[in-house]
């Protein structure tokens, strides 16, 4: 099964690869990871000064993180005389180099750190929503560099589709969609305080929580925007969801937070598992499926209505006890419809823990 891909001039032997963020955080980690067969890597966000983070400054929960991390803790000079020339020895894919925030930074940064980059992401998440600032800020990085250079959209960006439109007349090549989900906040009842936070006690918010949030973003540029490149990014967790990324109109996907979730070698768990998930879902290849069209269904406005699978159905009645509209009831060890009152929603079958509910 064919898991390369070429992006950019470049090319990858997955679509795989980190995200920016505490994994990525020095030589040593990015070597590390590189091990584990990623199609390239990427490193935490670079800026002039290391940044001072706030303790503790990552929680995680049940399906997502909170944190607090800003950029890079170490300096532009740490990173060019001792981490990225380290990298450059060690690892042969590709290398995304993550930096930020303003024009003025750029004109330091860029020249730099660009012997070492294959590519450009830039974060945008600590320079306001004006998209003439940032358009600036795109053609002063084109001015420095002919590298690839993507921008980072953060979700509190209002119009996605004009970010991107705007990262392209710019000179940019593309968008990293998305930035974590914020602000947001953790409360300890116990000690009546917040558990995290920055000065106003707020946090970020990342992995599978906000995947729903991305691949619509992600849909929405790739429909608006069909020239713009992107890597997807934001709740990634299984090989299944890096073919929906890709399916979505991602050209090449990065994971970070999962792997804090669930341990640092899910990244090897989904390059191993991409050969048979393309293969449950038909693909043939990692490019075929970036190649295919995501199909939007006619809208239904008639309700439509579940059957249950009773030799499947283990009686355990939870689309009883959530269904919304009254409309199921256990009846001679029967799951029983009641059309009258049901609205078609379709939760039942989405929360049935062993898909006996069709539609």
């Amino acid at each position: 099964m064919d898991l390369s891909t070429s992006f950019m001039g470049m090319k990858f032997k997955n679509p795989l690869m980190p995200a920016s963020g505490p994994l990525v955080g020095d030589d040593e980690k990015i070597i590390f990871l590189n091990k584990m067969g990623l199609g390239a890597m990427v490193t935490k966000t670079i800026s002039i000064n290391g940044a001072m983070v706030p303790r503790p400054c990552i929680i995680a929960g049940e399906n997502n993180i909170l944190n607090v991390e800003l950029w890079s803790e170490y300096s532009l000079e740490c990173w060019v005389n001792k981490y990225l020339p380290n990298i450059k020895k060690e690892v042969k894919s590709p290398l995304i180099i993550s930096t930020g925030y303003t024009k003025e930074d750029m004109k330091i940064l860029i020249p730099a750190l660009d012997p070492f980059a294959d590519a450009f992401e830039i974060s945008t998440h600590y320079v306001g929503k004006d998209l003439s600032i940032i358009a600036e800020t795109i053609k002063t990085i084109r001015s420095l560099t002919n590298k690839p250079v993507f921008m980072k959209l953060s979700p509190h960006m209002p119009d996605p589709v004009a970010f991107s439109k705007m990262v392209l007349e710019s000179g940019g090549d593309g968008v990293v969609a998305i930035n974590s989900v914020g602000p947001t906040m953790s409360i300890d009842l116990k000690k009546r305080s917040i558990v995290m936070g920055n000065t106003k006690g707020e946090a970020w918010m990342s992995g599978p929580v906000i995947k729903p949030i991305a691949l619509a973003m992600i849909a929405k540029i790739k429909r608006e925007v069909p020239e713009c490149k992107i890597i997807g990014v934001g709740g990634i967790s299984s090989a299944k969801d890096v073919l929906e990324f890709l399916l979505a109109g991602a050209n090449l996907v990065q994971m970070l937070s999962a792997a804090m979730l669930k341990g640092i070698d899910l990244y090897k768990k989904i390059i191993d598992e991409l050969p048979q998930t393309l293969k449950n879902y038909g693909f043939s290849s990692i490019q075929e499926v970036i190649d295919t069209p995501l199909n939007i269904p006619d809208t239904v406005y008639e309700p439509i209505y579940p059957n249950v699978d009773e030799k499947a159905c283990i009686l355990c009645q939870k689309c009883i006890k959530s269904c919304p509209y009254f409309a199921m009831s256990k009846v001679d060890n029967k799951i029983i419809i009641n059309k009258e009152y049901c609205f078609g929603c379709t939760l039942c079958k989405s929360i049935c823990p062993k898909n006996a509910i069709s539609f």
